[in-house]
């Protein structure tokens, strides 16, 4: 699946604009703050409808405006036959945010009922500066990349991720009323906990079956990018579920949870930890190992989504320069003009950069687009 056109009104510092991308590769040049990177989390906001920069959606409105509105028109990559006629899927989704009113998300004109509907329709992957959290951050940050890649090849661990979270929400707001009133009710957190251990089991489950379908692919991507099998990367689920039963564990922490006003165990405190031959990423990795280890994780995810979608996810690389040297630049630039993925969206600062790198990789088809503060995005010759 691939974006062929894109429709901004009032979106951050886009008054409009309306984009035609090439299938294949396409790079937005141009000056920090002129809206590269805006562009690209329009595209982001197709998939997930939200920003993947900033939560609020009301602040991704133009100033002085009241509302945007993105618009994707997508065509299915896989061609289908009808009446001995190949024909093409095509679809088209929108996401309008206005001030005072619910978020609409639509796909093919049809309003969607839920932000959880959607996802998983436009498989992408993102690949932006700010990844750094998913090393130097909390385990929040690592749950929600493993989350994220999971819920667009299934919406009923997407559905079990939301009920969950509610469960642990009430819990939590039960053991502040007990800080208030100065009374723990055994049997009322007692319910929560049944239900914390009923929606835990098959969350784990799945991430677990993900953890030995996922490093395979990763370990793959960070030798093929460092260009050596010298390093053993690895990666580590870490949960109190491997310790034993989870309704023990809850009943353990409970007057510790009524002190602390939260939920002290369960699968929202999993994490993943990172490696390099044995030693954690976070403390004694080098620059460099970081960032080939956060690309390997995002091909991987790639990868993974391919797998199981059966379909290219769009794949999203914001100031990869900022990531890498010029050669392994190169290196990805050929592997990603490859067949093996799909759509590419990449951001640059130097448009002689971008140019001089698809000399090396003549055969990638591509688009150069010029990014201009206020204005729409002009197409260069490439």
């Amino acid at each position: 699946m691939y974006l062929e056109r894109l429709q901004l009104n009032n979106f951050k510092n886009y008054v409009e604009a309306d984009l035609h991308f090439s299938h294949n590769v396409n790079c937005l040049v141009g000056n920090n703050g002129m809206g590269k990177t805006n562009l690209i989390d329009a595209i982001y906001y197709l998939s997930f409808c939200k920003s993947y920069f900033n939560a609020v959606d009301s602040q991704n409105i133009r100033r002085g405006e009241s509302f945007f509105a993105v618009h994707g028109h997508f065509v299915e990559d896989t061609p289908y036959v009808v009446n001995t006629e190949t024909t093409s899927v095509e679809n088209d989704v929108s996401c309008i945010v206005q001030m005072g009113k619910p978020k609409q998300i639509k796909y093919n004109k049809k309003l969607c009922s839920s932000m959880s509907e959607h996802v998983g329709r436009i498989p992408l992957v993102m690949v932006s500066p700010g990844d750094h959290v998913l090393i130097l951050g909390g385990s929040e940050n690592r749950r929600r990349f493993v989350d994220s890649t999971i819920s667009q090849i299934d919406k009923g661990y997407l559905h079990e991720v939301m009920q969950y979270n509610k469960a642990v929400e009430q819990r939590n707001n039960l053991l502040k009323q007990f800080a208030e009133v100065h009374f723990f009710d055994e049997a009322s957190i007692g319910i929560w906990d049944e239900q914390l251990v009923r929606l835990s089991a098959p969350i784990y489950a799945m991430r677990q079956q993900f953890m030995q379908e996922f490093v395979p692919l990763f370990q793959q991507y960070f030798h093929l990018i460092a260009a050596s099998h010298d390093e053993l990367p690895s990666i580590r689920y870490r949960s109190q579920l491997n310790e034993g039963d989870l309704l023990a564990q809850l009943h353990e922490a409970r007057m510790r949870d009524a002190a602390l006003q939260y939920s002290s165990v369960g699968v929202h405190k999993d994490d993943f930890d990172f490696f390099i031959d044995d030693f954690a990423v976070k403390k004694f990795s080098s620059q460099g190992q970081q960032k080939t280890f956060l690309l390997a994780l995002k091909l991987a995810q790639f990868d993974y989504m391919l797998q199981h979608a059966g379909r290219k996810p769009i794949l999203l690389l914001d100031d990869i320069f900022d990531k890498l040297d010029i050669s392994r630049v190169e290196q990805l630039l050929a592997l990603v003009g490859s067949d093996h993925f799909g759509q590419v969206f990449l951001t640059d600062t130097q448009q002689g950069r971008v140019q001089s790198l698809f000399q090396t990789s003549p055969q990638v088809e591509r688009k150069i687009f010029s990014v201009s503060q206020g204005q729409a995005v002009e197409q260069i010759s490439a």
